[in-house]
C-alpha cells in the first residue's frame, strides 16, 4: 500500500497522502513547569522538530497545555493515559492531537464524550500501542509481544473510533525489537489506511538508539511505510532531530541543512581529521539550507572523491586544501581549517 494513506490534519500539519514524514519528538521536561517545557519546545523548533508532544500525568499538566501553547509555534500532541478527563481539559486548552488508547478509558460513555470533543475541535486522536503495556488477553493469546498481538491490539483501538464515525486517526506501534517493530508496521501497513507514526521505543543511547532508529525506521521509510516518526533517544530530544533528519536526508526525502560526507581516514592522511569533522559536523548542525560538505584526509584523492561536495577540505602534512566543486580555492594551515571552511560555508549561505 506504501504512503497511499488518508491525510491528517495535526494543527496545520498535514500528514498521509503525498505529504512529507513530519518530524516530532518528546519533550523530557515535567509539563507543569510551563517555562522549563516552553525553553525546550523553542530549541526543538530551533533544530528543525514539526510536532511537539508532552506527557499529562495530571490535571496540573493539563491545565499548563493552555500557556505552553501560546508560547510556541508548532502543533501540540497531549500525551494521556487511562483518565478521559485530561484529554478532555488539553483540548478545551488548545492541544492538536491527543494521544490516547480508546480501549483503556473506561466505558462507552467515556470514549464518546472524547470523540464528540475531538470531531466537533478537528483534533486528530493518535492510538499509541505499545509492546510493554500489550493487554493481557493477547498476550495469553498470542503467548507474547507478537507482530500479530500488536496489531490485533492497534485494531482493537481503532474498531472503537470507526463504530463513532471518527475517522481523524494516527497509529503507532512501537517495540524495542526492530525485526518485531518493522513486522509489525508492515501487517498494519497492508490492511489499513490510516497514517503511521512509526518509531523504535526505549532504542537506548544516541550511539545504541540510533542505529536502532537509523536500521528500524529507516527500513520502513525506504518501502514507503511511514506519515511522521519520532527517534526516541536517551539524550537532549534535539538530539533526537538532528537523527531524524539525518535518516531522512541519507534516503533522499529531506534536503535541509548540511550533510557532511568524510573518509574513515588511512595510512595517507597526515592532518588529525577525527576531530576535525566531529567539529565542523558540530558547527553546522543549525544550517537550514542544503549543502553538501566534505571532510577528506588525503590531498591527493580528497578533492576528486567528493566532487560533488558544494565546499570542503582535504588534509596535507599539517595543512589542507579548501575546494568547492572539485576545485582548490586555497591552501590554509592546519590549526586554521576549521574556521577557514566556516568562512567559506558562510559566505555561499
Amino acid at each position: 500500500m506504501g504512503r497511499n494513506k488518508r491525510v491528517v490534519n495535526i494543527g496545520g500539519v498535514k500528514i498521509g497522502g503525498n505529504n512529507p514524514v513530519a518530524i516530532q519528538s518528546m519533550c523530557n521536561t515535567d509539563t507543569r513547569n510551563i517555562q522549563k517545557t516552553v525553553n525546550q519546545i523553542l530549541e526543538l523548533e530551533n533544530a528543525g522538530c514539526e510536532i511537539i508532544r508532552v506527557a499529562v500525568p495530571d490535571m496540573e499538566a493539563a491545565t499548563a497545555v493552555k500557556e505552553i501553547k501560546k508560547q510556541i509555534h508548532i502543533p501540540l500532541v497531549v500525551d494521556i493515559h487511562f483518565d478521559y478527563r485530561l484529554a478532555l481539559e488539553c483540548m478545551k486548552n488548545g492541544a492538536d492531537k491527543v494521544r490516547i488508547n480508546p480501549g483503556n478509558i473506561g466505558d462507552h460513555d467515556r470514549v464518546k464524550q472524547v470523540v464528540q470533543m475531538a470531531k466537533e475541535r478537528h483534533i486528530p486522536i493518535r492510538i499509541g500501542v505499545n509492546g510493554g503495556s500489550l493487554e493481557r488477553n493477547l498476550l495469553q493469546k498470542y503467548g507474547g509481544v507478537t507482530a500479530d498481538a500488536l496489531v490485533e491490539s492497534a485494531m482493537g483501538h481503532v474498531e472503537i473510533l470507526d463504530k463513532l464515525n471518527f475517522r481523524d486517526i494516527v497509529v503507532s506501534i512501537k517495540v524495542s525489537d526492530v525485526p518485531k517493530m518493522l513486522a509489525a508496521y508492515r501487517k498494519f501497513n497492508e490492511i489499513s489506511d490510516i497514517p503511521l507514526h512509526i518509531g523504535v521505543t526505549e532504542s537506548g543511547t544516541v550511539k545504541s538508539g540510533t542505529i536502532k532508529s537509523a536500521v528500524g525506521i529507516g527500513a520502513l521509510l525506504a518501502e514507503g511505510i511511514g506519515d511522521t516518526m519520532r527517534v526516541s533517544l536517551t539524550a537532549n530530544p534535539v538530539e533526537e532531530i538532528y537523527t531524524a533528519y539525518d535518516i531522512q536526508k541519507v534516503l533522499g526525502m529531506r534536503e535541509k541543512g548540511a550533510e557532511i560526507i568524510s573518509c574513515p581516514t588511512c595510512g595517507r592522511t597526515k592532518i588529525n581529521l577525527i576531530p576535525i569533522a566531529n567539529e565542523v559536523e558540530r558547527r553546522t548542525a543549525n544550517i537550514k539550507k542544503p549543502i553538501k560538505i566534505a571532510v577528506m584526509g588525503c590531498a591527493v584523492n580528497g578533492p576528486g572523491e567528493a566532487r560533488e561536495a558544494d565546499i570542503g577540505i582535504a588534509g596535507g602534512n599539517g595543512e589542507g586544501l579548501i575546494f568547492k566543486k572539485g576545485e582548490i580555492v586555497r591552501k590554509v594551515a592546519e590549526d586554521r581549517i576549521i574556521d577557514e571552511l566556516m568562512a567559506e560555508i558562510n559566505k555561499m549561505l
